[in-house]
């Protein structure tokens, strides 16, 4: 009980001290984008160190919850493993299942644009093929395509293609009807018109799928791996220390999956300011 009471005072502290920060009104950028990292840092940090003080203070079993200091001991120690699960699963599938499968989902979403017939037969069965659940889907991918990584690749494929389909093609209805007239008074034509004008305005949905896709993607591959995979991988991993009780190793890999997924859909919110930093809620410093 000795370590509760340090834990839940070191919280009240930070929570007091973030209060504090969020109110000020810093005369410069650079504080005012220091405030905004310093923020959620000691946010996070105040959750590890009560997470610590409640699991040591009541005694809770390593087995149910370990505290955070035993998941850091089991990270450093196993670096090479989670490499390896890490390269595996992330490098290989969700990279690989993740590009194809937003490029198939936009360049199929042109293709609608351009027929209606396609628009009116082709995207029913997109909404009907995205609502099928990947425990699914992924017995079927591992038993077409083995127990390696390709078959990973395929559901990341499967779940990263409709979200892109559904967003790009409305992404590409967005730009108005005067925008419209103003480029056929230019006689320009449907791919100018496209490059120029409706490929802009759908920025934000494409990086709105993007974002959704960053983190579909790395599920879709760490639940795949449940369903048949080499002795490598996350989610082999997670049920594999599962049923031998380490749990430790098993939160190891959740941080690990936790922190890329992370780097993964901020390096897509930084490419998106980029792109369409002419958008309003860029402009207005909102991500």
């Amino acid at each position: 009980m000795n370590a509760i009471l340090p834990a839940v005072l070191f919280w009240l502290g930070a929570w007091a001290l973030n209060e504090w920060l969020v109110r000020r009104k810093p005369a410069s950028k650079a504080l005012e984008r220091t405030i905004r990292l310093i923020v959620p840092i000691l946010f996070g940090v105040s959750l590890l160190v009560l997470w610590e003080g409640l699991v040591r203070g009541f005694a809770v079993p390593a087995v149910l919850l370990p505290p955070p200091s035993m998941i850091w001991t089991r990270l450093i120690s196993s670096l090479p493993t989670l490499w390896a699960d890490f390269r595996q699963t992330f490098l290989k599938s969700v990279i690989t299942g993740y590009v194809t499968g937003c490029g198939l989902g936009f360049l199929v979403a042109i293709a609608i644009d351009r027929s209606p017939f396609l628009q009116k037969g082709l995207l029913p069965l997109g909404n009907f093929v995205s609502a099928l659940p990947v425990v699914g889907v992924a017995p079927i991918m591992v038993m077409w395509f083995g127990f390696d990584w390709p078959s990973k690749v395929a559901v990341v494929v499967i779940m990263t293609f409709f979200p892109m389909l559904v967003n790009t093609v409305t992404g590409l209805a967005a730009a108005s009807s005067m925008e419209k007239d103003l480029m056929q008074t230019y006689a320009a034509s449907w791919f100018q018109t496209l490059v120029k004008l409706r490929l802009p305005a759908a920025w934000p949905f494409i990086f709105n799928a993007l974002k959704i896709n960053s983190t579909l993607a790395l599920i879709g591959a760490i639940v795949a791996e449940f369903f048949g995979t080499p002795i490598v991988g996350m989610g082999f991993r997670i049920s594999t220390e599962v049923g031998r009780m380490n749990v430790d190793m098993v939160w190891a890999e959740i941080a690990v999956a936790a922190l890329a997924g992370s780097v993964f859909y901020g390096v897509v919110a930084l490419v998106e300011r980029v792109v369409t930093f002419w958008h309003p809620s860029v402009r207005g410093g909102r991500a």
